[in-house]
């Protein structure tokens, strides 16, 4: 009896310990082998235009996820999966090394990008796969395609130098921006991440969810840009290999910013595969890069406005001063030749901008030297790395004597005789050319960008004031206008073809041929020299940098053609069409706006 009582006590007391005073213990516990808590990854924020259009979005998808913790057997569970849907080895050797590195509570992503039958493949067979589960993510939308490509940039899965630096990038269905404004502005695209908690059985199958707590999706980011003008734009330029950039010159929004050939960016987010990338990289037009903010010419005639501004600023010329052009100049033993063989005559600044005298400016060079010659320019925005929001951007080049000793090269007159018309040692981007072009027209520093809001709210970069005047005194800078007038609209400037079909609507501009090879001074004196008949990739760059309408300047405009050949036939009229397309879409063309003249006309 005693034996009894004192084993009946004992089973209470460990009744007691296990229900009461540990009760909560084992509760937790058991709920541990029933419940499976994982995180979430949040949507990725859209990118959209101006107007609201999606530029960069979220469409839904399905994955295949493994919870490593709900099955016994990792690798045995991998290869009944692998009899259903064939991994290959190296996707195998990416999962073992997600399950190594991975964080409890993230599951690693199996496969991506499911169809329907694969689904129901899997689901049939689940009772034979502990651990896996069907998931509902989301993948990166481009609708536009390659139309905007090098904006907006792309997405693609995490690596492990990303993970290492944040750990949230493991979760299945992260993406990390790896150019244009996807990589610039990832951190506020990313969001924020959710959990689920989910019931799960003795083999790890998701009997039923208990709780979810989404995600917070990333910020919405506008950009400046006009969708319908970037489509004008680019059936504009067509087949050809080239670049254009379309400016607000007034506040510096980059309303078009077109590189061809494009490429698809959704290709990024499920893998490039390697004919595609061999295709790309085999391509000499490179459809990769931005040549916008990344490829690199020389200036050309275009560089001549910042030339004349230097020798304004340094006292070296009035726009009064007369230099003879006989088509030649001699310096230091060496004969640099105009354009125009047998010469333009005895010419003044406006002339010399409007009829584009290469032996004017080779003079106007000598005089000023090249010290100031750049540091004009650099105000002008030339040569220097502007603030837009892209990475992978270049300067380009507004070499010195002093830069160039510093690289182990020598300088001599013939350098600075060469900078004076855009060639040598001067190289310059497009983007860059189109703020030169929008700070000559209005007098302002503008900064070119492409971030108009950041979840509606509105940038302050927006507003014309943001912007201090340029350190150059107004009447230098229409002495410069007023030759770039002449070279669209008076007889025998170099661009009539660039002319504006709409009356009391003006434009101006500069064109520039950009020489990528030597010609032979023989070749020259000849005169049957001519490089349309060069193989494409020997024929000069062609060039137009322009905006309008002249007397109230609110766009600019830079066109660059690679290896286009002549820039009046070829970058001029290309560049009145895209101006024509930018003032025909005018937003503020309404009663008593300052556009007003141009809707009128058109």
């Amino acid at each position: 009896m005693g034996l009894q009582t004192a084993a009946l006590g004992a089973l209470g007391d460990r009744l007691y310990r296990l229900q009461v005073s540990d009760g909560r213990k084992y509760a937790t516990m058991a709920d541990n082998n029933r419940i499976s808590t994982r995180l979430l990854a949040p949507p990725r924020g859209r990118i959209i235009d101006r107007f609201g259009a999606t530029l960069g979005g979220n469409k839904v998808n399905w994955r295949a996820l493994l919870l490593a913790e709900q099955t016994t057997n990792v690798q045995g569970t991998l290869d009944r999966y692998s009899a259903i849907l064939p991994l290959d080895d190296r996707e195998r050797a990416r999962i073992d090394r997600e399950l190594k590195h991975g964080r409890k509570f993230i599951p690693v992503v199996v496969q991506d990008f499911l169809s329907w039958d694969d689904m129901a493949r899997l689901e049939v067979n689940a009772p034979e796969l502990p651990g896996i589960l069907i998931d509902v993510g989301t993948t990166r939308l481009y609708p536009q395609g390659p139309t905007l490509a090098h904006v907006v940039g792309y997405v693609a899965p995490p690596n492990e130098r990303d993970v290492a630096k944040d750990a949230d990038l493991a979760l299945p269905g992260m993406r990390i921006g790896r150019a244009g404004i996807e990589q610039f502005h990832d951190l506020a695209l990313r969001g924020t991440p959710g959990s689920v908690q989910m019931e799960v059985n003795s083999v790890g199958r998701v009997m039923r969810e208990l709780d979810r707590r989404e995600g917070q999706q990333g910020k919405t980011i506008g950009l400046t840009v006009d969708l319908g003008l970037q489509q004008a734009v680019l059936s504009r330029i067509a087949d050809q290999a080239a670049s254009a950039v379309v400016m607000d010159a007034r506040n510096g929004e980059v309303l078009a910013m077109v590189s061809t050939p494009s490429f698809d960016p959704s290709l990024f987010d499920s893998g490039v595969s390697q004919q595609q990338w061999a295709e790309w990289t085999a391509d000499q037009r490179t459809p990769l890069i931005n040549k916008a903010v990344a490829g690199v010419y020389p200036p050309g005639s275009t560089f001549k406005p910042a030339v004349a501004m230097a020798a304004l600023q340094a006292g070296t010329l009035t726009p009064g001063d007369r230099i003879t052009c006989r088509g030649y100049i001699d310096v230091g033993g060496a004969r640099f030749h105009c354009w125009a063989r047998y010469g333009h005559g005895s010419i003044d600044l406006h002339q010399g901008i409007k009829f584009s005298c290469d032996v004017f400016f080779y003079e106007v060079a000598r005089r000023t030297g090249m010290d100031p010659i750049a540091a004009t320019a650099h105000v002008f925005g030339l040569g220097t790395k502007l603030g837009i929001e892209l990475p992978h951007q270049r300067t380009g080049s507004i070499p010195t004597p002093a830069m160039r000793r510093a690289e182990g090269h020598h300088w001599n007159g013939g350098d600075t005789i060469n900078a004076g018309i855009g060639q040598g040692f001067v190289t310059v981007t497009p983007l860059q050319l189109a703020t030169y072009a929008s700070r000559l027209a209005t007098g302002r520093m503008v900064q070119p960008h492409l971030t108009r809001s950041i979840d509606e709210a509105l940038q302050p970069t927006m507003n014309p004031d943001h912007w201090p005047a340029l350190p150059m005194p107004e009447d230098h800078l229409q002495a410069l206008r007023s030759g770039m007038y002449a070279v669209v609209n008076e007889p025998h400037g170099t661009a009539p073809k660039a002319r504006l079909p709409l009356a009391g609507v003006q434009m101006a501009g500069k064109t520039g041929s950009a020489q990528v090879r030597h010609v032979s001074r023989y070749a020259r004196e000849s005169g049957h020299f001519d490089s349309s008949k060069l193989p494409w990739e020997f024929r000069p760059h062609a060039l137009f940098i322009c905006f309008a309408p002249y007397d109230n300047p609110r766009y600019a405009a830079a066109v660059v053609v690679e290896h286009g050949n002549a820039a009046a036939e070829v970058a001029a009229p290309l560049a009145r069409d895209i101006m024509m397309d930018t003032l025909t879409r005018d937003p503020v063309n309404h009663k008593d706006a300052p556009g007003q003249k141009v809707a009128d006309a058109i």
